[in-house]
């Protein structure tokens, strides 16, 4: 084999294992996403109807510009703090907003005179047991602490 082929062969195989690691990273990335946002689920109080939500009306909702449901009752929505790994992970994942977009839009209803804050609070066991006893109420836990006193809704 003279040097030539054997520099281009070289070549090649670098180029190929380049390939299949940058497949790998996607990949690794792309199951990590996925996971992040099976992890978290939207819980609404047990009364509310819908069982399904847009992720647009979701985005809406969280950054409180819709403030009514369909059936006119108040929309209450519970987050928790903005440190929070999970508020981070739903705003990215299931909003698919970063957590400091969602905190500008809640500054400029709040300073512009047109909306309100969302209620912090401390933890998702706070945010079950509040949305649970709100109506109309609307927050965010881990899929694994959900139980049968509020309503999971799915996003379309």
């Amino acid at each position: 084999m003279d040097t030539l082929t054997f520099i281009k062969f070289v070549a090649f195989r670098l180029r190929l294992v380049a390939l299949s690691v940058l497949a790998f990273v996607c990949l690794i990335t792309t199951v990590h996403a996925q996971s992040d946002e099976a992890g978290i689920v939207v819980i609404a109080h047990p009364a509310t109807s819908k069982e399904s939500i847009p992720r647009e009306s979701l985005r809406a909702i969280f950054g409180m510009l819709l403030q009514k449901w369909p059936g006119e009752t108040a929309v209450k929505v519970f987050v928790l703090r903005d440190d929070a790994q999970e508020h981070g992970t739903f705003s990215k994942s299931v909003l698919q907003v970063f957590p400091h977009q969602l905190r500008m839009a809640w500054d400029r209803q709040v300073f512009s005179g047109q909306g309100q804050y969302p209620e912090q609070l401390g933890s998702t066991q706070e945010i079950l047991a509040r949305v649970a006893t709100t109506p109309g109420a609307i927050g965010y836990v881990r899929s694994n602490e959900v139980n049968q006193n509020v309503r999971v809704l799915k996003i379309r």
